[in-house]
């Protein structure tokens, strides 16, 4: 699997992935989503994203229906998380050689500066082609996407950018490894002590180095454990105006953390600096070493397919009591405003999101789609991950409630987030100084 992804990126330095391989998948009966006529002459449109390696062959035989019908060659550049993607596109943006599509999060605040409400600089409108004239022309085609998916993509009335799917926050577990160490399986709604109390029993039946759960207090490319745990707390990080945090309410997050690792119940941090935790290729549930990890739900099925073990997700803790989950954009994608195959681009990201044919391919990855016949395209082949991750959304939606923003400089703050965590999980700082170096953050960030 490493080795894979040496190769993809050694691919990626040469010049990028051209997603293109011929009409392998070429349907031989017309989409009325499907784009229209063949170009009549070639175009190359770059598109910057991230995802795993079953994301990546999927995404590869999609682009081939879209080659042979449009002659639109697609050159994919892929990136294994979502830090790694965004610090690539916003320097080769500064040096005028970004990607023509550049995939989102649910949220503008991957950008830089930008904030949820577009009130810091760099402005959208800098970086980002709006996608109105491609709407009015029939380029794009919005007239089936859910509501939603356009609202999270509209910024002071222009819309910038379309959503591919929507997807939730989950807890992710090997089902097979439990029963096999006669651990208890978890239910699907715990409370905080339950979940405690679940976490002890299973590590007890767990053999040495293996652990119940992955330490996701902050990872990388993420700090959803953390804003959820504040929500859940009725404490939001951040509520688009101010913080509700203060350093003393973060240490018990901190101190949350420190209790399962102490208790053996999550990895050590030097084990599990090894594991990145942003997809399976960097997953420690997937190589054995933990038996839940916190995903979004569209992940199980990249992560179902690099285990043989049956997995399952559940919702985090007190989902039920404080609705404290939501359902998140999944992937947006947006135009380079300094793209030179704007119209080219905008083809590919209509057939992305209304072609029935892109999500028999791809299931509910990156997402459960938003339109009706995407949706009745995975209906009809779901598989039975398809089939899990619908019935937990099912379930999950019932606990939920509207997103608050993603703090301004939503990069700037995981990275940092997440150096502050790293020090404490080593024993270099105290718990206490920890959560005002992280305090002492959010106050820069929001000021």
């Amino acid at each position: 699997m490493k080795k894979v992804i040496m190769i993809l990126a050694l691919i990626i330095l040469a010049g990028g992935m051209i997603f293109a391989g011929g009409n392998r998948q070429q349907s031989s009966s017309s989409s009325a989503a499907a784009p229209a006529a063949a170009a009549s002459s070639t175009s190359v449109v770059r598109w910057s994203f991230w995802g795993g390696e079953a994301r990546i062959r999927n995404y590869q035989l999609t682009n081939d229906i879209f080659l042979a019908e449009t002659g639109i060659i697609i050159a994919g550049e892929p990136a294994p998380g979502t830090d790694q993607h965004f610090n690539k596109f916003l320097t080769t943006f500064r040096g005028g050689g970004a990607a023509d599509i550049i995939q989102l999060g649910g949220y503008f605040s991957n950008l830089g500066n930008i904030n949820d409400d577009g009130r810091n600089v760099p402005e959208l409108k800098d970086m980002l082609l709006p996608l109105d004239p491609f709407v009015a022309s029939g380029v794009l085609n919005i007239s089936n996407v859910d509501q939603a998916a356009i609202n999270a993509g509209t910024r002071n009335g222009t819309l910038y950018a379309i959503s591919a799917g929507t997807n939730m926050p989950a807890l992710v577990y090997n089902k097979s490894m439990l029963q096999r160490v006669g651990a208890p399986l978890p239910k699907v709604d715990m409370n905080w002590a339950e979940f405690d109390t679940w976490l002890k029993a299973v590590q007890a039946r767990l053999p040495a180095g293996t652990y119940a759960m992955t330490d996701n207090g902050s990872t990388t490319t993420g700090s959803v454990f953390f804003g959820y745990w504040a929500g859940d707390n009725q404490t939001p990080m951040w509520d688009g105006s101010k913080t509700h945090l203060t350093a003393a309410i973060i240490q018990r997050y901190f101190d949350l953390w420190s209790g399962w690792r102490q208790a053996g119940v999550i990895p050590p941090a030097a084990t599990a600096a090894d594991y990145a935790e942003t997809n399976e290729s960097t997953s420690s549930l997937i190589a054995g070493k933990t038996a839940l990890s916190f995903i979004w739900s569209n992940q199980l099925n990249g992560y179902q397919g690099a285990i043989e073990d049956e997995l399952d997700l559940i919702m985090l803790p007190n989902a039920s009591v404080t609705k404290g989950l939501w359902a998140q954009m999944s992937q947006m994608m947006a135009i380079n405003v300094n793209s030179k195959n704007a119209e080219a681009a905008a083809k590919y990201i209509n057939f992305r999101v209304n072609d029935p044919r892109v999500w028999e391919q791809m299931g509910a990855d990156p997402g459960v789609p938003v339109t009706p016949a995407t949706r009745a395209a995975v209906a009809a082949k779901a598989n039975d991950i398809t089939k899990k991750i619908v019935a937990y959304l099912d379930v999950a939606g019932k606990n939920a409630s509207p997103p608050n923003p993603n703090m301004p400089g939503d990069t700037e703050w995981n990275s940092g987030l997440f150096l502050i965590y790293q020090q404490a999980a080593y024993g270099r700082i105290t718990n206490a100084a920890a959560s005002q170096q992280v305090m002492d953050l959010i106050t820069r960030l929001t000021r």
